[in-house]
């Protein structure tokens, strides 16, 4: 509960909020986050310490605000991840995609300007709207939780939004976008005047690809249609196929003029010097940051095909189809007990998205082990 007293002068549209978060509880198994479960090579680790020692003498300095180092380091590895050719110009980092993502919100939104999401999705997005006054409006998915992409289309058409955000593979559901569809979504967006902007303004469309790099072998990213339309945007991060969650990195691919944009809200020396020094350690061993990956989308494969086979009430569980490192199911009368149960026998899931859904994300082999002993266990019980 929040202990803010009544006697300061919050901000009217804050009171009553809470901070968001994920529960961080010490239990056993923790597949709530979505984080890879897989802890640093020694060989990444001890290059982050040498480059971390070089720069510690020089903290007395402010960092390179501009990273371009790091940016560098970031369009090597989209070349060599999606074969997109861009300028360090074209990239952007900060600390984590959240921030990328508030960034984004700061330079496009604001008061009198519209961002329109696809629920279900991201839920920091409508917090990222109201802490830049921003209007958050939806355009709900199909029951199979793909783009409905005709009504998108027409609420953006309605609208005239500042921001079109989709997220692929999206959070919570693990739903991928197809290219055809988001070519679509570009399309439509560069002919349709922004609400509160100059007349010639157009949306940008922002692509959440958090999750890229579980897709399957194959599958194109959003990068790859940067040089053909200026208005789109593409957030990334290393925390979660990187491993690299705890370094707080996360980078966007766009236009010079997008990035420029983001440049002038950001906060003057934004990502610290150990934290641009421990982010090239880890670019500089790729291969070994995502040594895991195919391992974990075949966990991924193995788990919706078990929970696919599990029945609650006699009936078959249903399993979201997922690109992710994490799966949605359900379809639970009382999901909130079934989490519960879970944490009380040590395995933390999430409760999120859809009513009636549970999500887990993937672990290692013992941690899916142990949830599958507990599912099985606990929806016993009900």
């Amino acid at each position: 509960m929040s202990a803010i007293p009544a006697d300061l002068p919050l901000r009217m549209d804050l009171i009553g909020e809470e901070p968001y978060g994920a529960p961080q509880l010490d239990v056993p198994v923790c597949l709530n986050v979505n984080e890879n479960p897989y802890p640093l090579d020694q060989e990444v680790v001890d290059a982050i310490c040498q480059r971390v020692s070089q720069v510690a003498p020089r903290l007395n300095r402010y960092p390179d605000r501009e990273h371009e180092d790091l940016r560098r380091a970031l369009a090597a590895y989209l070349k060599k991840e999606s074969g997109a050719s861009l300028e360090p110009k074209q990239i952007w980092a900060a600390n984590g995609s959240n921030e990328i993502m508030l960034q984004l919100f700061q330079a496009f939104g604001g008061p009198g300007r519209t961002a329109l999401g696809c629920d279900p999705t991201y839920s920091m997005y409508p917090e990222y709207a109201r802490d830049t006054f921003t209007d958050w409006e939806l355009a709900h998915r199909l029951p199979d939780f793909s783009l409905d992409i005709e009504t998108t289309i027409e609420r953006i058409k309605a609208l005239r939004p500042a921001m079109v955000l989709v997220t692929s593979p999206n959070n919570p559901t693990g739903t991928a976008l197809p290219m055809d569809q988001l070519t679509r979504l570009l399309e439509v967006c560069s002919k349709i005047p922004v609400a509160g902007a100059d007349p010639s303004a157009r949306p940008i469309v922002v692509v959440d690809e958090a999750y890229i790099e579980f897709r399957d072998p194959g599958t194109p990213s959003a990068v790859s249609l940067i040089g053909q339309y200026d208005h789109l945007a593409v957030s990334r991060t290393m925390s979660k196929a990187f491993a690299f969650a705890g370094a707080r990195v996360g980078y966007l691919a766009a236009s010079q003029g997008i990035v420029d944009a983001v440049r002038i809200v950001r906060m003057p020396y934004h990502l610290s010097a150990l934290t641009q020094a421990a982010a090239l350690a880890a670019l500089e061993h790729t291969d070994l940051q995502l040594a895991r990956v195919d391992q974990l989308r075949q966990t991924r494969r193995q788990t919706a095909e078990w929970l696919a086979g599990q029945k609650f009430h006699g009936q078959p569980l249903t399993v979201v189809p997922s690109a992710s490192n994490f799966i949605l199911f359900g379809i639970f009368p009382d999901r909130d007990a079934v989490f519960e149960a879970m944490k009380d026998e040590g395995v933390l899931i999430r409760a999120v998205g859809p009513q009636g859904y549970l999500r887990v994300c993937m672990g290692t082999d013992a941690e899916m082990e142990r949830f599958r002993q507990t599912l099985v266990h606990v929806l016993k019980r009900f």
